[in-house]
């Protein structure tokens, strides 16, 4: 696809966007299947500006299952973070994003709040976020981390699971020299012998086990498996483009249901866009399908209560102030729509 860049400008910023050619989406009425209650309102005039960080790109899944022919135009960021989405939300350069449960909840305490409301959850897998270790340490529980080097990625789930971790086997934060670092970093420090153990997440935790190195625990049972879907309240309240987001989250719904039925076509058509070689990515597809299906669900009072807890532990880190109540961040006003998706 063809690529255009987009700046825009908050304060003195200069945010670059990745347009990924998708806002040439061509309004086709015939062809467009319809997915929502909403079908009654004209949607031709209306343009949907989406973001999401790299290796979260819903578009590209919806182009694969043929549910791309929207009666809206379609404006798809891909972006080099979940920070940079935010912030380009908080600019009101989108309308939509896409990203873990933890962005969102720094992104609320600024100024404005984040120009965000939490709308929809992703329900999706834990798998390949991790506690290790190297391949030959004497490390053999968590336990055994007390005055070692934990390497983690600051203010992510990472660093929320290692705390839990360190918690449930009756350690403190303070008790282990914690030590932020980027993946990359991360991963060359466990491998290198600088750090005793990482808590990563993605491509460092399966290049760690590709070189030997092995779990300590896994964040299963620990992470909630949520992923988010936000919006500006500005496209909340708009009529129009509040109906072509539920449009729009009932194709990505519909898609990822397509990808599991076609893993392979869908692995032919990602992996080369995350150079990723089409098996790997397809056994990594496969395994992740078996864990958790990748579906669109109405905000619950679980899904708060596991937001409210990584709040929680945050102040306890002194990364946030105490007593948040970040169930003002969720937006309830899509439920009774995404409700109606097809279970699968």
């Amino acid at each position: 696809m063809k690529k255009y860049k987009v700046f825009l400008l908050s304060l003195l910023l200069i945010i670059p966007l990745t347009l990924l050619g998708c806002g040439n989406s061509k309004t086709d009425t015939e062809s467009t299947k319809k997915v929502t209650s909403n079908t009654d309102v004209d949607l031709s005039g209306v343009v949907l500006r989406i973001g999401a960080a790299e290796g979260k790109n819903g578009q590209a899944i919806i182009e694969a299952a043929g549910l791309d022919k929207t009666p809206y135009k379609v404006e798809f960021h891909v972006m080099q973070g979940g920070n940079l989405v935010l912030e380009a939300m908080a600019a009101n350069q989108l309308d939509l994003g896409t990203g873990s449960q933890i962005p969102p909840i720094f992104a609320s305490q600024s100024r404005n709040e984040g120009n965000l409301k939490i709308i929809a959850t992703k329900k999706s897998s834990t798998l390949d976020q991790e506690l290790i270790v190297s391949a030959n340490s004497a490390i053999k529980s968590v336990k055994d981390l007390k005055g070692k080097k934990i390497a983690y990625v600051k203010s992510t789930t990472s660093q929320y699971f290692l705390a839990k971790m360190l918690e449930n086997a009756g350690l403190s934060w303070g008790d282990t020299e914690t030590i932020a670092m980027s993946t990359s970093d991360g991963l060359s420090a466990l491998l290198t012998g600088e750090v005793d153990a990482l808590a990563s997440y993605g491509n460092a935790i399966r290049s760690a086990r590709a070189k030997g190195a092995v779990t300590l625990q896994s964040a299963v049972g620990i992470l909630s498996g949520d992923f988010y879907w936000y919006a500006t309240p500005d496209a909340i309240k708009d009529p129009k483009k509040h109906a072509a987001i539920i449009d729009y989250l009932s194709r990505f719904h519909e898609a990822n249901e397509w990808a599991r039925q076609n893993p392979d076509k869908w692995a032919a058509h990602y992996a080369p866009q995350i150079n990723q070689k089409t098996q790997d990515y397809l056994s990594q597809f496969k395994e992740e399908s078996q864990q958790t299906k990748t579906v669109i669900v109405p905000i619950d009072d679980a899904t708060i209560a596991s937001e409210q807890d990584i709040v929680n532990t945050f102040a306890k880190l002194g990364l946030l102030k105490s007593g948040i109540d970040i169930s003002k961040l969720f937006d309830h006003s899509f439920n009774a729509d995404i409700s109606k998706f097809k279970k699968y």
